[in-house]
């Protein structure tokens, strides 16, 4: 088990202290000069040595994160000024600037790491790691000591020139929740929530606030996959690129980033022509608040970290603290450090409590779930009933298909790889399906130049109703699930996604029965190839044969009469990847 709270209680920072009596303190001062008198006679007179501690100094490791490290550093500096002792040993604290998850990372080998990471004392910028620690390698010697060295309440950061002081946000309001390619009032940057404390927050106050605001587990999902679409877009793999694309942003879609106040004054200290102005949100917040952890269980160790750790919240460190843009143990503040002018309050937003480990286990693997690149092959339905119109749009089905799925493509990375057939009967000579573009990154770029991205949406563009085509869905989906079983990639998500307007229809080819048992054939449980398959238009009467293949793939199948919603619908296929268990066919 992690080692907790014990006998690091916390202490009031204000001690009252005995007093002696006058009587006693003469009897101690009489005794003070005879030992002086006889120190001096012998010639080893000893108090005007610089260095009182000798060459037996207890050295404390003190591993911190970056932004507190240089307020800790001046304490530190006093403190060892100050020849603080344990057992008659002087206690110098040595103070390093480590990354958070660097250190959370080494102990539970869950990630990255870099450098060295070992220290006797540990301050992260947030209790959540400590207890991510604990939750994933309960044998590692983790004691929480209940101080938090400092604390710095998260906002909402915007670009002084576009933001609205007068504005009143709530968290909900932050980032788009809609289908993909619908306009956004505003561009969010996070740190990779994978690294960073503050960008997992984020998506912990987002997840709370789309739970509250959605009235069913789908709707939730389908928000929740539109939000991590959107952060993704705007993530940054560390603080420093964070801040450098916060400073660019334009005013047609102007930047915001969740971040410290603490962060926020660095920013604005650094970036002067671009400041930022911080929003406190509706709602309540997250705090960073700096635990002080204890790393060691050797004696001398612990009982110099105690030393210390009365030092950091002492009255003399608290000026650092504040000198540094933080808020105090108690959320005191400076308010000529954080400034009201660049919307910065006095008054502590309300706290929220610490997610759970297990929340920011679930959270830290959706994320990554959404964040690997995906693998799709997309297939489109050009029978002939694609020419019929859609009531209220001006548009054939082909049309609405079409720009919805070019709207889709927004939501795949660069680094993504998507190709595209289409489908009916007899449209290859003897076949029944057409490569239209190769299943490739978006960002590659073909003989002439052209980015692939670009051409599938050409190609999209381009797709033409065959009047008399029919519908050989099965024979399509054997061949797809052939073709991508064949080039399957472990490090990406493989996916089949099939557009279609009507049932199977090709009389004398293949049954539900046969291409099932073909499926069953090649599917692994090692490598997955989930088919989603989106239905629309009046003309699907038989949902339960897709709701089949669906299950067995470990896909979805989604029906609508209105073909204007598969924007929609793209957010509730692509929300599976935040779900455990097989979710089977909608």
């Amino acid at each position: 088990m992690g080692r907790h709270r014990g006998r690091y209680a916390e202490e009031p920072s204000n001690r009252a202290r005995r007093r002696r009596g006058r009587g006693g303190a003469f009897v101690a001062l009489a005794a003070a000069l005879v030992i002086v008198l006889g120190l001096t006679a012998a010639g080893v007179y000893m108090f005007g040595e610089s260095d009182g501690c000798g060459g037996s100094d207890i050295a404390l490791d003190v591993a911190v994160s970056p932004e507190l490290a240089p307020a800790v550093d001046q304490v530190a500096s006093d403190f060892n000024a100050g020849e603080n002792r344990v057992d008659g040993r002087c206690v110098r604290a040595e103070v390093r600037q480590v990354d958070s998850a660097n250190v959370a990372y080494q102990i539970t080998g869950s990630g990255a790491t870099m450098g060295d990471t070992e220290s006797d004392v540990w301050i992260p910028d947030s209790s959540m790691w400590p207890r991510l620690v604990q939750s994933q390698a309960g044998d590692a010697v983790i004691t929480e000591t209940g101080t938090s060295v400092a604390r710095s309440p998260l906002v909402l950061a915007e670009l002084a020139e576009f933001a609205d002081g007068e504005a009143t946000l709530a968290w909900a309001d932050v980032i788009p929740t809609s289908a993909p390619g619908e306009a956004s009032e505003r561009s969010v940057r996070v740190v990779d929530p994978a690294r960073s404390s503050t960008g997992l927050s984020t998506l912990s106050l987002l997840q709370s606030a789309l739970e509250r605001s959605s009235p069913d587990a789908d709707t939730f999902n389908a928000h929740m996959t539109a939000a991590l679409q959107a952060l993704h877009q705007g993530a940054s793999s560390d603080e420093d690129a964070a801040f450098l694309a916060l400073s660019g942003g334009q005013a047609d879609s102007p930047p915001a980033m969740v971040m410290s106040e603490q962060a926020v004054w660095r920013y604005n200290a650094a970036h002067e022509e671009a400041s930022a102005r911080a929003n406190y949100l509706e709602g309540g917040t997250y705090y960073l608040d700096y635990p002080y952890v204890v790393r060691s269980e050797d004696s001398d160790i612990t009982r110099a970290a105690e030393v210390f750790r009365e030092a950091v919240r002492s009255d003399e460190a608290l000026p650092h603290l504040l000198a540094q843009g933080f808020r105090g143990p108690d959320d005191q503040m400076d308010p000529a450090v954080l400034t009201e002018d660049v919307g910065f309050t006095e008054d502590a937003p309300e706290e929220l409590p610490v997610p759970s480990d297990g929340a920011v286990t679930d959270l830290t693997r959706s994320w990554n779930q959404l964040k690997m690149d995906s693998r799709v092959l997309a297939i489109v339905d050009v029978s002939g009933s694609m020419l019929a119109e859609v009531p209220g749009t001006g548009m054939t089905r082909m049309q609405v298909t079409g720009a919805a799925a070019t709207e889709g493509l927004q939501m795949f990375t660069p680094t993504s790889e998507l190709g595209l057939w289409e489908f009916s009967t007899d449209v290859n000579n003897n076949l029944h399906y057409q490569e239209l573009a190769p299943v490739r990154e978006l960002q590659a770029t073909g003989d002439g130049g052209t980015e692939h991205r670009d051409a599938i949406a050409g190609a999209l563009a381009g797709l033409r109703p065959r009047p008399q085509g029919d519908t050989a869905l099965y024979e399509t989906y054997l061949a797809a699930y052939q073709e991508m079983s064949r080039t399957y990639r472990p490090d990406r998500t493989n996916v089949i996604l099939m557009l279609t307007d009507g049932d199977n229809d090709n009389p004398g080819g293949m049954e539900l029965d046969e291409l099932m048992t073909q499926i069953d054939g090649m599917a692994s449980p090692s490598r997955p190839i989930p088919i989603i398959t989106i239905a629309f238009g009046p003309d699907v009467q038989n949902l339960e044969p897709l709701q089949e293949i669906a299950a067995a793939t470990g896909g979805a199948a989604y029906m609508t009469e209105d073909p204007t919603e598969i924007g929609d619908i793209f957010l509730q296929a692509f929300s599976l990847r935040l779900t455990e268990d097989d979710p089977g066919a909608e």
